[in-house]
C-alpha cells in the first residue's frame, strides 16, 4: 500500500509549478492508514467499489478537516455558539484550501425552497420587478400612475378652474366598525366635517356609525372655489390631506364626481392604490408579498365532498360517510337520523338519493336546531345545532392532536390555491408587469424558456427601464446560463426543491457555486452525474472543468466512465468493500490509469465488461397499457408495457420519465391494489391491470433520519433475531420477551445511553465528544441482556456483524437468512447490521430498500418499479445487481427501471425512450423496442449512445 502511495507521489514532483495536497495516515472508518498525494487546481476523480472508502476519504477526512480548520479560525466565544467539528482520524493534511462540499443528502424538505430561491435567480427577478416593473390596476386593468404634489396642484388648477371643490382625506376604506374614537380624534384636530358613505356630515360629540356595516370615511380638509390666487391655500390643503391619509387624497366637484390622487401608485379611475413596491413585495416567503389564502405555498389543503363521500351509492348506515364508518349506536348517528327523518329519508337511504340541500347540511351543518330523543330521559328531546362533518374535521385539523390531524389527512385533498392560481403571491404583486409578464409567469417558465424571454428584452423595455435593469439582467443571464450549462434547462424556477432527484439538487448547487466565481477553493462533489443522460454528461464535465479553470481544485466521487477519462487524476480505492477495502489501488492520470491491472481500470480499458444476454426474453405475452397521460409535460402519451420482461424507461433529464411512471402509472396501480388516496396525474384509461397482482416501488429517499434506524431494523430481520433470542432457554428461564432485546425501549437497553451505545459529552469551547457509554462500553444493552447468547454471540455482537459474516452465522435459520442473503446479493456484504442509517449513502439506502422488497415472497405477477438503482454503484456492483434483477424476471415478474446507465439499458429486454428534449420539448415516446431496435432509431439521443455501446459489447 505504501509503495502505491509512494508511486503516486513520484508522479507529482513537489515543485512550485505543481502544487499538491498531501494526506498522511488517514484511518477514518475503513481506511487503512493511507498516504496519498494528488495535484491541486485539477479535476480529481475518486472511484472504487461501493463501500471501499471513497466517501470516507473525500467527505469524512478531507472535507471534515477543511471544515474543522475553518471553524478553528473563529473566536472561542463564537465557537461556543456554533459548536466545533470533530477532528478526523488522520495524521496530517498539507496544502488544503477552504472546502465546499456539494452532497446529495442536503436537499431541503421545505416547500418554500425552490429552484429560483436556491439559485438566487428569483431574488434578482424580485429586484428587477421592484425597480423596473410597471403597475396595473387589478380592478380596471389601467396603468397605475404616481404623481407629485406639484403635478396634482397643477392638474387641479387647470381642470377645476372657477369651480367649487371639496378636498377629502380618506381614512377608512371598506371596513366595519363604529369609529367613535376616530370621530373624536378628527374633532380634536380641528376638522368639523366628514364625508361618510358618500354624504358630508357635521362631526358631533359622541358620534358613531353602525358597527356591522361596511363604511367609507373621508375627512373634509377644505372647501374652496378654485382660483389661481388661492394656489397657496390649495397647496397647504393638499399637504394636510396627504398627511392625514398617508399620501392619498380625493377631490369632489360640484357635480358630485370624485377624482383620486396619490403620491404612491394609483388607478385614477377606481382610486385603487398600491404601496411602493420593494423586493419583498414579490417574495412568497414574506408577509408583504405572500398570498393571504395559501400563505405563499400556492396550494391549499381542503376537505372535499368527494373525499368524505367516496361512494355515494352507499347508505350512511353502510359507511357512506367515510370518516364515520358503518352505523354504531352513538350520538352523531342519532343526530343524522333526526336530520334525515325531517327530510323524509333515513340512514338506509343511499346518499345519491338524498337532495343536495340535505347533503350540504350533513357536510357543512345548519343553524336550525335538531331535536334528538334522549335515551337517559325518555320523552325528552335535546335541541342542538348540527355542526356538519366537514366543519368538524376542519376545526380538528387546526386544533386537534397530532394523531387526529394524521387521521384527518386521509380526507384532505391538496389543490391549487384559487386566490393566486398557484403563483403564491398576492394580487397586487401579480399586477406589476415587465414585457406583459408578471413575476409568477416567469417563475413558471422552464429555464430555457426564461433564457429565450431575455433575448432582446432591452428592445422591448422603455429607456428608463433599461437604465434600471441593465446590471440586474446581466446577473440574471449569467446565472440562467450556469443552469443551462449543467443540463437543467427543463426545470422551472418555482419547482420545489424537495421534488428534485439527488443529482438535480446537486447540479443546482454546482451552478450556484460557479455563479459565485470563488477561486482557490476545494470543491468536493458526490456523484453529480446521477440522473443525467449521456447527452448532458458533456455539459456537466465542461461545468466542472470551468470551475477548475477558475483556479479551484475539484474532487468528484464518481463511477461514470466519461467523467473518469476526462479528469486530470484518478484515485482508485479498493480492493474490496468494507473491511476488505480502504487501500489506494492506484493514483495517477487517466492515461496511465487505464494501463493498470485494477478492477476499475479493467472496465475502463475493455478487459472486463457487462456482457449482453444471449437472448432477449419474450415475456408472457401480456401487456399493461396506460393511455392518454397528459400530466406536466406529457403529450397524451400511450404507454404499452410488455409483462414478464426487464423494461428500461430512458430519455434525457426532464423528458417526462418521473411524470409518467412515479406520478401517473404508480399512483394508478397503488390506488387499485392498496386503495391509496394519492391522486395520479391526468390520464384516460388503464388496461391489463388484471395481469399484475402486486406493485412495489423502490425509490431514492433515505431509510431513516435517526441513528437508531439501521439495515437490521429497516429490513425487519432484527425482529426475527429478537424473536430467536427470546426463544433461547436462558431467555425463557429469565422470562425475557422479544422487547427485552430492543435498544429503543426500556427493559433490556442500557439506560445510561438509552440504547445509543455512545454518549455525547458537551464541551464549552471544544467540539462535542462522542465517547462509548461507560456503563455498557458501546454495546447498547445492560449486563443481564448481554448474558443471553446464541452460538456464543450476544445481541450486541450480532449488530456489530457485517452482512457477509451474518450470512454464515445464520445459515441454519432460514427466516433470518432469507433477509440477510438478499442484503448480501445486492452488494451490501460490507455493511454492518447495526450501521446507523444516517451514515448510509443514497445508493446504499436504496439497495437496503430493494433487498427488503426482494426478501418478500414474489407472486410471479409482481410489478417492480426501480428509480435509478445504479446510483453509487461500481461496474462490478452493477453486475451483481443485474443478476438479482434477472432472477426476479426469470420467475415471471416484471421489473421496470428508470435508468440512464448504458450498462443496464443494453441488457434490458425492452426500452421506452422519452424525449426528444427536456421540459416542454419532451413528453413524447420517441422510440420503443429491444435495445437493438432503439439503437437504430434516428429520433431522440439514447439510440445514438446505445448504438456505440452495443458495438463495443
Amino acid at each position: 500500500m505504501k509503495d502505491q502511495s509512494a508511486t503516486a507521489e513520484k508522479q507529482i514532483p513537489r515543485s512550485k509549478s505543481t502544487p499538491v495536497i498531501e494526506v498522511f495516515g488517514a484511518r477514518e472508518h475503513n481506511l487503512k492508514d493511507i498516504n496519498l498525494t494528488f495535484p491541486r487546481n485539477k479535476l480529481v476523480v475518486i472511484t472504487g467499489i461501493s463501500g471501499s472508502g471513497k466517501s470516507s476519504l473525500a467527505f469524512d477526512t478531507i472535507y471534515a478537516e477543511g471544515q474543522r480548520r475553518y471553524m478553528e479560525s473563529f473566536s472561542a466565544y463564537a465557537r461556543s455558539f456554533i459548536g466545533n467539528m470533530e477532528r478526523p482520524d488522520v495524521d496530517k493534511i498539507n496544502g488544503l484550501s477552504p472546502v465546499i462540499s456539494i452532497e446529495q443528502k442536503t436537499t431541503s424538505r421545505n416547500p418554500r425552497s425552490t429552484v429560483g430561491t436556491v439559485t438566487e435567480i428569483y431574488d434578482f427577478l424580485r429586484l428587477l420587478y421592484a425597480r423596473a416593473g410597471e403597475a396595473y390596476s387589478y380592478i380596471t386593468g389601467n396603468k397605475m400612475v404616481r404623481q407629485t404634489e406639484e403635478q396634482i396642484l397643477e392638474h387641479i388648477l387647470k381642470t377645476y378652474d372657477g369651480g367649487k371643490l371639496t378636498i377629502l382625506a380618506p381614512v377608512v376604506k371598506g371596513r366595519k366598525g363604529h369609529y367613535r374614537e376616530l370621530f373624536l380624534q378628527i374633532r380634536k384636530m380641528g376638522f368639523t366635517k366628514a364625508r361618510i358613505d358618500g354624504e358630508i356630515m357635521e362631526i358631533e360629540p359622541k358620534m358613531q356609525v353602525d358597527r356591522y356595516k361596511t363604511h367609507d370615511i373621508e375627512i373634509v380638509i377644505d372647501r374652496i372655489i378654485v382660483q389661481a390666487k388661492d394656489e397657496k391655500r390649495i397647496r397647504q390643503s393638499l399637504i394636510t390631506a396627504f398627511k392625514q391619509a398617508d399620501g392619498v387624497l380625493m377631490v369632489l366637484d360640484a357635480e358630485g364626481k370624485v377624482a383620486h390622487f396619490s403620491r404612491n401608485l394609483m388607478d385614477p379611475e377606481s382610486g385603487l392604490s398600491y404601496d411602493e413596491p420593494a423586493p419583498n413585495s414579490f417574495s412568497f416567503n414574506s408577509p408583504y408579498g405572500a398570498c393571504q389564502s395559501c400563505n405563499g405555498l400556492g396550494q391549499i389543503e381542503e376537505i372535499s365532498q368527494e373525499s368524505v363521500i367516496p361512494n355515494p351509492e352507499l347508505s350512511i348506515s353502510r359507511g357512506g360517510i367515510a370518516p364515520l364508518g358503518e352505523y354504531r349506536d352513538i350520538w352523531i348517528f342519532k343526530k343524522i337520523q333526526a336530520i334525515l327523518k325531517k327530510n323524509g329519508a333515513d340512514l338506509t337511504t343511499p346518499i345519491n338519493n338524498l337532495s343536495e340541500e340535505v347533503v350540504h347540511v350533513l357536510l357543512y351543518g345548519d343553524d336550525v336546531p335538531v331535536a334528538v330523543s334522549s335515551v337517559k330521559y325518555p320523552g325528552t328531546d335535546w335541541n342542538t345545532r348540527f355542526e356538519g362533518i366537514i366543519n368538524f374535521l376542519e376545526k380538528q385539523k387546526d386544533s386537534g392532536s397530532e394523531k387526529m390531524r394524521q387521521w384527518i389527512s386521509d380526507y384532505t385533498d391538496i389543490r391549487t390555491c384559487p386566490e393566486c392560481d398557484g403563483y403564491r403571491l398576492k394580487k397586487e404583486s401579480l399586477h406589476f408587469k415587465i414585457d406583459d409578464h408578471h413575476i409568477g409567469q416567469l417563475a413558471e417558465k422552464s429555464i430555457d424558456a426564461l433564457a429565450d424571454w431575455m433575448v432582446g428584452l432591452e428592445d422591448r423595455l422603455s429607456e428608463r427601464q433599461n437604465v434600471i435593469a441593465k446590471e440586474v439582467l446581466k446577473e440574471l443571464r449569467k446565472r440562467v446560463g450556469f443552469l443551462l450549462d449543467v443540463g437543467l434547462d427543463y426545470l422551472s424556477l418555482n419547482r420545489s426543491l424537495r421534488t428534485l432527484s439527488g443529482g438535480e439538487a446537486q447540479r443546482i448547487r454546482l451552478a450556484t457555486q460557479i455563479g459565485t466565481q470563488l477561486v482557490n477553493v476545494l470543491y468536493i462533489l458526490d456523484e453529480p452525474s446521477i440522473g443525467l443522460h449521456q447527452r448532458d454528461n458533456v455539459k456537466l464535465i465542461k461545468a466542472l472543468k470551468d470551475l477548475r479553470d477558475l483556479g479551484n481544485t475539484v474532487i468528484v466521487v464518481e463511477h461514470d466512465k466519461d467523467m473518469m477519462l476526462e479528469s486530470d487524476f484518478i484515485i482508485d480505492i479498493g480492493p474490496g468493500a468494507g473491511r476488505h477495502g480502504g487501500q489506494i489501488m492506484a493514483a495517477e492520470p487517466p492515461t496511465d490509469f487505464v494501463r493498470n491491472q485494477t478492477l476499475t481500470a479493467s472496465f475502463l480499458n475493455g478487459e472486463s465488461k457487462i456482457e449482453l444476454p444471449e437472448k432477449r426474453r419474450d415475456g408472457n405475452g401480456k401487456w399493461l397499457m396506460l393511455t392518454g397521460a397528459t400530466g406536466h409535460n406529457l403529450k397524451s402519451v400511450d404507454l404499452k408495457l410488455p409483462l414478464g420482461k426487464m423494461i428500461c424507461i430512458t430519455g434525457v433529464s426532464g423528458g417526462g420519465k418521473s411524470s409518467l411512471i412515479h406520478e401517473t402509472l404508480y399512483p394508478v396501480l397503488k390506488r387499485h391494489f392498496y386503495k391509496s388516496r394519492t391522486e395520479p396525474l391526468p390520464y384516460e384509461s388503464i388496461e391489463g391491470i388484471k395481469n399484475v397482482d402486486k406493485v412495489i416501488e423502490v425509490d431514492q429517499s433515505p431509510i431513516g433520519r435517526t441513528p437508531r434506524s439501521n439495515p437490521a431494523t429497516y429490513t425487519g430481520v432484527f425482529t426475527d433475531i429478537r424473536a430467536l433470542f427470546s426463544e433461547l432457554p436462558e431467555a425463557k428461564i429469565r422470562g425475557y420477551k422479544p422487547g427485552r432485546f430492543s435498544f429503543n425501549v426500556k427493559g433490556g437497553r442500557c439506560e445510561t445511553c438509552q440504547g445509543g451505545g455512545m454518549r455525547v459529552i458537551e464541551m464549552d469551547f471544544l467540539p462535542d465528544v462522542h465517547v462509548p457509554c461507560e456503563t455498557c462500553k458501546g454495546k447498547r444493552y445492560n449486563r443481564e441482556t448481554l448474558e443471553v447468547r446464541f452460538k456464543g454471540k450476544s445481541i450486541s455482537d450480532i449488530l456489530d456483524m457485517t452482512v457477509e459474516q451474518a450470512v454464515d452465522f445464520f445459515e441454519n435459520q432460514p427466516k433470518i437468512l432469507n433477509k440477510i442473503q438478499t442484503l448480501f446479493d445486492v452488494g451490501l456484504g460490507y455493511v454492518s447490521l447495526g450501521q446507523h442509517a444516517t451514515t448510509l449513502s443514497g445508493g446504499e439506502a436504496q439497495r437496503v430498500k430493494l433487498s427488503t422488497e426482494l426478501s418478500k415472497r414474489d407472486t410471479g405477477k409482481t410489478f417492480y418499479i426501480l428509480d435509478e438503482p445504479t446510483t453509487g454503484l461500481h461496474f462490478q456492483d452493477i453486475q451483481h445487481l443485474l443478476e438479482v434483477l434477472n432472477k426476479l424476471v426469470d420467475k415471471g415478474n416484471t421489473v421496470l427501471i428508470i435508468e440512464h446507465n448504458l450498462d443496464v439499458i443494453k441488457v434490458s429486454d425492452y426500452i421506452i425512450d422519452l424525449g426528444p428534449e427536456g421540459g416542454h420539448g419532451g413528453g413524447k415516446i420517441v422510440a420503443e423496442g429491444t435495445p437493438e431496435e432503439v439503437a437504430k432509431s434516428k429520433e431522440g439521443y439514447t439510440g445514438k449512445f446505445l448504438k456505440s455501446e452495443l458495438e463495443l459489447s
